[in-house]
């Protein structure tokens, strides 16, 4: 999103903006002004301009909307049909950018872990953060952990019962069906990250009947949801949490499914049954098994037993 723009959606927060005086702080001109306000009225949002410019509502999704509801400073590109987030935020990557949130309404070709299809229907959140941190590859994982923390959190705060399924799904009720996943793709060299994209696929406004067999939704739990404003709460959470990454593994123990279930973890090599005990940096599963503790970095995890919850 253009810089005077997000500046303009910004404004906005605070109440009533005047065109001159906004003109004058910004170094641009009137006109310039009155263009973006234009550029926000075809996004979808009401604004008034008598005696300044008056914000009456607020569309439901698209960039402005976002970074309106955005605590935390990431660029915005909104996309209503792109066949990938992903891989749209690695394009983004490879041209030099950084800190910018690709988002689509709906999505052609989505992929999740193992190269297995994502339902992207429209109403859903299907957003991609495209990140340089300053982490050794080997903590990257800890970033996945984040993420799924953010949306199970976002999730709760709905009064979804929702929780996570080690890595990185989010799962809601008894019958744990999913809501959301994560999936994190990176670049980089033996001791530095490049960057980071971390994807979300968010099962948000999207009705029941559309949705694939072990699937739930925000709208299917709760009812229909501002995604604006979801996406911003597991953004600015999953921020906080980028931010301080001592904390990432207890606040994913909080949420945890996984814990104290017998699991069965298939790994490039094996199959691994045996009962979860623990999540230790970065994001290894720790699985007692008759043979012993084994650590496990990644696989793909099932649930062998009801949760009880």
């Amino acid at each position: 999103m253009d810089g005077t723009r997000r500046a303009l959606v910004e404004a906005f927060r605070e109440g009533s903006v005047s065109g001159p005086a906004f003109a004058t702080e910004r170094g641009v001109s009137r006109a310039a002004v009155w263009n973006h306000v234009e550029a926000l009225r075809e996004e979808g949002f009401e604004i008034d301009s008598d005696e300044g410019y008056h914000l009456r509502s607020i569309p439901e999704f698209g960039a402005g909307a976002i970074v309106f509801e955005l605590e935390s400073e990431y660029d915005v590109e909104f996309h209503g049909t792109v066949p990938s987030t992903n891989a749209r935020a690695r394009e983004l990557a490879r041209e030099g950018a950084s800190e910018v949130l690709v988002v689509a309404d709906e999505q052609t070709g989505g992929r999740g872990r193992l190269d297995r299809a994502w339902s992207s229907p429209s109403g859903g959140i299907y957003a991609s953060l495209l990140i340089r941190p300053e982490l050794p590859p080997a903590r990257v994982p800890l970033l996945t952990l984040a993420a799924a923390v953010a949306v199970a959190e976002t999730a709760s705060d709905l009064g979804v019962d929702a929780g996570i399924k080690w890595p990185n799904d989010v799962l809601v009720g008894e019958s744990e069906r999913k809501l959301a996943g994560v999936l994190t793709e990176m670049e980089g060299e033996a001791d530095r990250v490049s960057w980071v994209v971390v994807g979300i696929g968010l099962n948000a406004n999207i009705a029941g009947e559309e949705l694939p067999e072990g699937a739930t939704s925000l709208r299917a739990e709760v009812g229909p949801v501002a995604r604006r404003t979801v996406l911003a709460g597991v953004i600015d959470r999953f921020d906080e949490l980028r931010g301080s990454p001592d904390t990432v593994l207890d606040a994913w123990r909080a949420h945890a499914l996984t814990l104290g279930r017998e699991v069965r973890v298939e790994t490039r090599t094996e199959g691994i049954v045996g009962r979860a005990v623990d999540v230790e940096g970065p994001g290894a599963l720790v699985v007692e098994t008759e043979g012993g503790t084994r650590r496990i970095h990644a696989g793909d995890c099932e649930h062998l037993r009801p949760t009880g919850r």
